[in-house]
């Protein structure tokens, strides 16, 4: 564990690849969000499960993201951090995070900030890739084999989405089933947050390191929003992912973007 000073208790490095469907410069984009995060809390690394890459559950490599998923728990629950920063990896990293933070601040609100629902389940999914079902997860939708290692759901009423574009029939239904609504001004952001920001979020002329490039949002724009956040409510949760540069010159330019994202929260 690296040793640095912050405002969050742990860094967790979850460079896991397994749940997405374009994974190829995931680990790359991985390895520099956590030399960015770094800077800001000690660092723990989830390590990479070997598991085969066969589906099962409704979800594609399940023994690789299960074992991961396990291996973070375990981690946040030895830490006892309060408030935790993720570099990702897949959007699916945050199952573990915002499941353990959801357990120690009661009242937790989650902001998905993301071009994509995340919404569907293994039996909704047409991919059973996972990064594209950990909101329904956190929903108390989790694959079966998960849940008992899972606590209490999100409540959707304290869940808002921002930059949302895209997704199946099974995300769209989830959707209006619980009625999850998007982020605006009148949302009240009092208590402890967590924000899940997926980089594929942003305008993919501004930010095309990432594999899924259908976002729309400036990247001014997304620091102010992260500051209106950090101003208004107990932010005890930032996670980044999904970050894929294809080389080390993409790594470095993204990489500033991501220092910025996490100074707007640490000095909004």
């Amino acid at each position: 564990m690296q040793s640095s000073q912050g405002p969050f208790d742990l860094n967790l490095a979850f460079p896991q690849w397994q749940g997405s469907g374009r994974h190829q410069n995931l680990p790359r984009g991985a390895a520099a969000a956590a030399a960015v995060c770094g800077q800001y809390a000690p660092q723990s690394l989830v390590p990479l499960s070997d598991g085969n890459a066969e589906s099962a559950h409704g979800v594609r490599r399940w023994e690789a993201v299960f074992a991961q998923f396990r291996s973070a728990q375990e981690i946040l629950a030895r830490s006892g951090a309060k408030r935790v920063l993720t570099a990702g990896g897949d959007c699916a990293v945050d199952v573990a995070v915002i499941d353990y933070l959801n357990g120690i601040h009661p009242g937790l609100r989650v902001i998905w900030i993301d071009a994509h629902l995340d919404a569907n389940t293994p039996a909704t999914s047409p991919s059973g890739n996972f990064h594209g079902m950990p909101v329904s997860a956190i929903l108390g939708r989790a694959p079966e084999p998960m849940r008992p290692f899972l606590g209490a759901s999100i409540d959707p009423a304290r869940f808002r989405y921002f930059g949302i574009r895209i997704g199946d029939d099974g995300d769209w239904a989830l959707q209006r089933e619980l009625d999850l609504k998007v982020l605006d001004s009148e949302t009240p952001l009092d208590g402890p947050v967590h924000i899940h920001f997926d980089l594929d979020v942003l305008d993919p002329h501004e930010f095309p390191y990432v594999a899924y490039p259908e976002g729309g949002l400036g990247i001014e724009d997304a620091i102010a929003l992260l500051g209106r956040i950090a101003r208004e409510a107990d932010v005890v949760g930032l996670t980044v992912t999904e970050f894929a540069p294809s080389d080390e010159e993409e790594a470095r330019e993204g990489s500033k973007v991501i220092a910025r994202l996490c100074e707007a929260v640490i000095n909004p």
